[in-house]
């Protein structure tokens, strides 16, 4: 168990690392307040929007604006170091600092949105730069439905005859 904590932790370190870099080489400065955003993009799975990245770091840097958040998160995805995934039935964009090839899972009911590893993108992705002659930086698959969670409310809440 120690072994996959001690994995996660360094792919987030690692990620977190990259997000750093691409800002530096996009020539803009690292302030504490970016420093921040990279790190809880790079530290959660929980697919944030730029409202829930302010409601996160606000407290450690009062004076940080939403601005900064949507300023960092436009930079970061024109550089190619985050993916924006569009909505889950709420009206706002979710990012992902994962940029391995998987699956995204949104739930258009209680928003949640969870990664699904698929070695058959992986595959896609060869294939696509293969055929294309592309060099492929980056690629979104995002699902929509109900999270088992929703489904069974639902099922709960309807009656039965």
């Amino acid at each position: 168990m120690n072994e996959v904590l001690v994995r996660v932790s360094s792919e987030a370190q690692q990620r977190e690392a990259r997000l750093l870099q691409a800002l530096r080489d996009a020539g803009l400065r690292l302030t504490p307040q970016r420093r921040a955003i990279c790190h809880y993009l790079a530290h959660t799975d929980a697919h944030p929007t730029a409202q829930q990245i302010f409601a996160a770091v606000k407290p450690e840097f009062p004076s940080l604006s939403l601005a900064t958040v949507y300023n960092t998160l436009d930079a970061l995805v024109r550089l190619g170091a985050v993916h924006a995934l569009g909505g889950a039935g709420d009206g706002a964009i979710h990012y992902d600092a994962d940029l391995r090839p998987h699956v995204n899972l949104a739930c258009l009911q209680c928003h949640r949105m969870v990664d699904l590893p698929c070695e058959a993108v992986a595959d896609l992705n060869r294939r696509v730069t293969a055929e294309s002659g592309y060099r492929i930086l980056g690629a979104r698959l995002v699902y929509y439905g109900l999270c088992p969670d929703c489904q069974r409310t639902a099922r709960e809440a309807s009656p039965t005859p």
